[in-house]
């Protein structure tokens, strides 16, 4: 359960990711206690809850994480509020003995709509060298490993992500193509910060990826949607 919507939160507000997420905050610490206590005082013996794998990876090393690598909560920022939320459902979960399903970045119907819209208005800049990587997976994909992991009593954290973690400096331009906008502008690093916050800065220029290899190896899984590249171009023609 989210409250990410025009009708809960307003506009998307990147920059106030502590406000623009408040109520899905709620959702994910409050919400999801009580639906552990609910499942506890049923015997519900199997638990599933959404985590997140996108650009968030721990910003050393390499650029793709597995699920055994540490997740960046960006402290002292805006966005460290809704990433220790999204830490607390993990912690909760798993100490159930569930399974906590990070997606990526979703794309699919309706998913990207507002990403688009600024896209076409040339409203959504790359940031820097834009070398920042980030992971996607298409809605449809997202569900089919959700239903496998249901099915298969799963445990412990899967990174639910395409083949193909990318920096910012291909995807964006790609979705802008396949939407039938113009390149993204380019913006210094000094001037988004500003402009859009740390989170943003962040993910462009410094995000890290994820692997999808154990979800494939322990579930079975393997996406309809092996790259972001095809399933823009698809669902946007």
């Amino acid at each position: 359960m989210t409250a990410i919507s025009m009708a809960h939160a307003g506009k998307p507000d990147i920059k106030h990711p502590d406000k623009w997420f408040a109520k899905t905050n709620r959702l994910r610490t409050e919400g999801t206690d009580h639906l552990l206590a609910a499942a506890e005082a049923a015997a519900v013996p199997h638990f599933v809850a959404q985590g997140y794998a996108s650009w968030n990876g721990i910003r050393e090393g390499g650029w793709v994480k597995t699920e055994e690598d540490p997740l960046d909560l960006l402290p002292g920022t805006a966005a460290n509020v809704g990433l220790r939320a999204m830490a607390h459902v993990e912690e909760a979960v798993l100490g159930y003995g569930g399974a906590v399903m990070r997606y990526g970045a979703f794309y699919g119907p309706g998913a990207t709509d507002d990403q688009v819209e600024l896209l076409r208005r040339r409203q959504y800049p790359l940031i820097g060298r834009g070398q920042g990587y980030s992971s996607w997976i298409h809605l449809d994909d997202a569900a089919a490993a959700t239903v496998l992991a249901v099915e298969h009593k799963a445990r412990g954290v899967f990174n639910i992500v395409d083949d193909d973690p990318a920096p910012a400096n291909q995807w964006l331009p790609h979705l802008a193509a396949s939407a039938g906008a113009k390149p993204p502008m380019r913006i210094p690093t000094w001037l988004a910060r500003l402009l859009a916050g740390d989170q943003a800065v962040v993910m462009m220029t410094e995000g890290r990826g994820f692997s999808n290899a154990k979800a494939k190896r322990e579930l079975g899984w393997e996406p309809r949607y092996p790259s972001w590249r095809q399933g823009f171009e698809e669902g946007l023609a």
